[in-house]
């Protein structure tokens, strides 16, 4: 199971740091990622981790802005987002695939287990 937490409502040119937990004991062997889903839009990618986090991806929007992170001993990831934009608003989602590769998963069709979402506001 994965559970997020730290989204709120920020003005714009703000900071949040969301945290997903997990409860699996094997997240060291799992690759994880972010994605977010606007209201009226589809989910969409935001960030993504391997399993030992030495490798990371980000979507073209938030690259330079947000910075993903995985700790294996606390069993959590983190995305660190800051220079928030109103564009940014949208309920974020942590989720997790089985995966001891070199590689930064950003398909959302590869990832089997999903948190219930936080919800980030950036007020303009």
């Amino acid at each position: 199971q994965l559970a997020e937490s730290g989204g709120g409502l920020v003005q714009a040119g703000g900071s949040l740091r969301l945290s997903c937990a997990a409860t699996v004991r094997t997240l060291g062997t799992y690759a994880m990622a972010w994605f977010r889903q606007a209201p009226g839009k589809e989910r969409e990618f935001v960030a993504a981790v391997n399993w030992n986090g030495g490798t990371t991806a980000y979507a073209d929007s938030v690259k330079g802005r947000f910075t993903i992170s995985k700790d294996n001993a606390k069993l959590t990831i983190a995305l660190q987002m800051n220079s928030l934009k109103p564009d940014d608003t949208a309920v974020y989602y942590c989720a997790a695939k089985p995966a001891v590769t070199n590689n930064a998963h950003t398909n959302i069709n590869e990832y089997p287990y999903w948190g219930q979402g936080t919800q980030v506001t950036v007020s303009s």
